[in-house]
């Protein structure tokens, strides 16, 4: 299981960190959760990838221009290898998260992946408690992925 975030900061650093403790929480022997910026991940760790959780802060009003870049490259290496791809994402958003929500699905509709749940959106100031829920999603898509639902 890859999980791409950019995490600019201590906060969406912490929310990253609670998806892997969430992805490894699972005590799974056949779920490897792996964490990768957005400049590090490249095509064949998507390839590899059984699912992936995405998670992006919302920079005037769009996805992060790291995870732009983390998507010019790998679009198209990975088009016609990752079709069906289970995916989850989170958006840290200091307004709304629309146009961020929309561009990231946008992509991720053209590269034909799955979600198996609609994006966890973070919106407004700071809060401890969006930790919690990042967590949660890390443990969902994992468990899904060893019970093989996706």
């Amino acid at each position: 299981m890859l999980i791409v975030v950019h995490a600019p900061s201590a906060n969406t650093q912490r929310l990253r960190d609670a998806v892997m403790a969430g992805a490894a929480s699972v005590g799974a022997q056949t779920i490897e959760p792996v964490a990768r910026g957005p400049f590090d991940a490249a095509p064949e760790d998507v390839r590899a990838a059984g699912a992936i959780i995405l998670g992006t802060t919302e920079n005037l009003g769009s996805m992060s221009g790291a995870m732009k870049d983390f998507f010019d490259r790998i679009y198209y290496p990975c088009l016609e290898h990752t079709q069906g791809l289970p995916y989850a994402a989170f958006i840290r958003a200091g307004h709304d998260g629309t146009g961020t929500r929309r561009q990231l699905t946008t992509i991720v509709t053209g590269l034909r992946w799955r979600a198996v749940q609609e994006p966890l959106v973070l919106r407004g100031p700071w809060q401890d408690a969006f930790v919690t829920p990042c967590h949660e999603l890390g443990a969902a898509l994992a468990a899904g992925l060893e019970a093989g639902v996706f």
